[in-house]
């Protein structure tokens, strides 16, 4: 792990049939982006290609049918010019041209097509926040869960397909159980693949909530954003701490095969990672995330975005870039100065969208700022 990560800068954005933008072209400086505009000219949707730079959905977890544009047939496509130390790299992801059966898009680097969308990581990491996560303390585990995932995502390539796998694998399990099977030997080498995948996900969880928590404590203990203590519930995650990797697989492999009755009549599975949460409180107030103002828990949660950009740059060597949607209209004067001054700190290309460009005035000569109007972008006046 090299001392100062390497910068990453997007330096070049094509669109075609995405959302709003039948083509786009968009040359882009390497230095943070402020795109501003009314709302539904298209700033988020601009967000949401970049966000397509990294496997999944996207920021918004959109369906590949509902990102392209409304009347074009043929799919969308993304298509990015970056530069870091690795010299200069292009990018090219979607569906144009492309029918899969299981739905999923195509990714291309340097022309060469790509086995999965999760060799992207291997040029280029992003981490968003976006109003939609404002409610991420108030609701259900699931989001939080997801938002986990994606943090560790963002460090250890290799999480996403074991997630896949684990998913699978518990389909299949809950079909047995919901036909009635009594193939012990078929459930048993499903719950096998459970537990191996089931723990590796968890030991994956723990370790990124332990490395974010150590960066975390490294702000300012009085700063604009309020420190967070991070925790996890659940009984994979929690044996993972006092028991080795072997033991915890075979005690969750064992706890599903003594399940099976119990998990029959439920219609689901109801032990294992599927199920855990991650836990937030605010350290300064010694109070639950839930609980605090939603000024508090917006500030918590941009202190959390930003100690893991800083995390991922240095875990990966390569600074992320970061996609801020709507971020400057709900943080006071004192917190939108002390957010440019960590994007700054990190070295992060930041993408950040707002309504009022006045907003970032503060990054006048230090940001490109561009006007989004009715899908199309322009340098601002």
């Amino acid at each position: 792990m090299s001392e100062q990560p390497a910068r990453v800068r997007l330096t070049r954005l094509r669109l075609t049939n995405f959302r709003n933008y039948a083509a786009l072209d968009l040359p882009l400086q390497p230095r943070p982006i402020v795109f501003a505009g009314d709302n539904g000219a298209g700033k988020t949707n601009l967000l949401e290609a970049i966000s397509l730079l990294a496997p999944g959905r996207g920021l918004r977890r959109a369906t590949y049918e509902e990102i392209a544009r409304d009347g074009s047939e043929g799919g969308f496509a993304v298509h990015a010019t970056l530069d870091g130390a690795f010299g200069t790299v292009e990018i090219g992801t979607g569906t144009a041209g492309y029918s899969a059966p299981d739905g999923s898009r195509r990714t291309r680097i340097n022309g060469a097509a790509a086995k999965s969308a999760e060799a992207m990581l291997e040029w280029v990491r992003v981490v968003w926040l976006t109003p939609a996560m404002d409610a991420l303390f108030t609701g259900p585990a699931a989001d939080r869960r997801r938002f986990l995932d994606r943090l560790v995502l963002a460090i250890d390539p290799g999480h996403g397909q074991r997630a896949l796998d684990y998913e699978k694998a518990m389909r299949g399990r809950n079909r047995l159980l919901a036909e009635d099977s009594r193939d012990n030997d078929w459930l048993s080498a499903i719950e096998a693949q459970m537990a191996e995948t089931g723990v590796a996900i968890a030991a994956a969880r723990v370790e990124l909530v332990g490395l974010l928590t150590a960066m975390i404590g490294k702000m300012p203990a009085d700063g604009a954003f309020p420190q967070a203590d991070l925790a996890l519930s659940g009984a994979v995650e929690g044996a993972i701490a006092t028991s080795s990797a072997t033991e915890v697989e075979e005690t969750y492999r064992r706890r599903l095969a003594e399940g099976r009755a119990l998990d029959r009549a439920s219609g689901r599975t109801l032990e294992g990672p599927h199920r855990s949460d991650l836990l937030v409180r605010h350290r300064p107030k010694d109070m639950a995330a839930e609980y605090c103002s939603t000024g508090e828990q917006k500030a918590l949660l941009v202190g959390i975005v930003l100690s893991h950009a800083r995390l991922t740059g240095e875990i990966s060597g390569q600074v992320p870039l970061v996609l801020l949607d709507e971020i400057a209209a709900h943080l006071d004067s004192r917190r939108r100065a002390a957010l440019f001054s960590i994007i700054e700190d990190i070295g992060c290309q930041a993408f950040m969208t707002g309504t009022e460009a006045t907003l970032f005035f503060s990054l006048a000569g230090k940001a490109q700022f561009l006007t989004v109007d009715k899908g199309q972008v322009f340098e601002a006046g």
